[in-house]
């Protein structure tokens, strides 16, 4: 059956599993004709909300609440990567060593709208306040619905239009690898001072009209994801490939090295404490008013197949 899965970014290594599951084969094996589009920023959420998707892929799995207040309507099925995936990459020529986030007082750094309030939370979690320290800037076209935001804002910094940007992995190796930026940040391996590694993850969501209405269609998604991710982490060069397919030819050359050094964090796993820490965060930024159940964020019934 065919199966629509709109995605807020392409050029991503964080939803690279669900690239992955399409460009091997492994929807089709599972019987799905899977197709996936790009919508621009908050915009998958819409369009899984509209019904014109039916499911939709994020870095940043709480997106969701921007359409589906509190979680009412919507489940995650399965994670695509574990953890808060963003990066703080700045000018490579500023005196900044790795991990020193008060390098950023004074800087002008570029953020996409939903990312940006992590990046927040960071900040003043080392007691750095935007808009005081560092200005915190929107980037002119970012929001088009062709830009994967990471390159755009590498490239961005590379022009000298801003000092740094918080994005994706696939973002800080185009800066890095071109020799115009550096890693200063990147939570999920440590550089955290306020746990901001927990605050969200990537992953699959749908509504629970598709789940009621097609189930045997998700769990052939989920499986086809597990696959897709078992199939990266015992052979990360199998991203090159992919990367050759989806993304522009800079990207695709780029991608393998991304994959390898993420491998550890493409697991289809969902966990109470994850979530827990998700909606504690989503709370605190007013996209969701009050605590929710596990079971009420997380489509349970699909949980045996994270093991497969």
């Amino acid at each position: 059956m065919q199966f629509r899965i709109a995605a807020v970014d392409l050029v991503s290594n964080t939803c690279f599993p669900a690239l992955t599951a399409d460009e091997l084969g492994y929807f089709k094996a599972e019987g799905l004709d899977a197709h996936i589009g790009l919508a621009a920023m908050l915009g998958a959420t819409k369009a899984l909300r509209e019904g014109s998707a039916d499911a939709m892929i994020a870095g940043s799995v709480h997106d969701v609440l921007t359409e589906f207040p509190d979680w009412q309507g919507v489940k995650i099925v399965v994670a695509l990567s574990q953890g808060t995936p963003w990066l703080l990459t700045v000018r490579a020529d500023l005196p900044a060593k790795r991990g020193d986030i008060n390098a950023v007082k004074g800087l002008r750094i570029t953020a996409a709208e939903g990312p940006d309030l992590a990046l927040k939370r960071l900040l003043r979690g080392a007691g750095i306040e935007p808009g005081r320290d560092v200005e915190i800037v929107e980037l002119p076209g970012a929001k088009l619905r062709d830009v994967s935001f990471g390159v755009f804002a590498a490239r961005a910094l590379e022009a000298r239009q801003v000092d740094g940007f918080w994005a994706n992995a696939m973002g800080a190796e185009t800066a890095v690898s071109r020799g115009a930026g550096k890693v200063l940040i990147d939570v999920r391996r440590g550089d955290d001072p306020d746990e901001v590694r927990h605050l969200t993850f990537a992953g699959m969501a749908t509504t629970d009209k598709f789940i009621g209405k097609e189930p045997n269609a998700v769990a052939a998604a989920v499986r086809a994801i597990v696959k897709a991710q078992k199939a990266l982490r015992a052979d990360p060069s199998l991203a090159r490939e992919v990367g050759k397919r989806k993304f522009p030819a800079d990207a695709a050359e780029l991608i393998t090295n991304v994959v390898a050094r993420d491998i550890e964090f493409y697991n289809p796993g969902i966990t109470e404490d994850a979530i827990a820490k998700m909606n504690s965060f989503a709370q605190s930024v007013g996209h969701l008013s009050v605590p929710v159940a596990y079971d009420k964020v997380v489509a349970v019934q699909y949980r045996d197949l994270w093991q497969s």
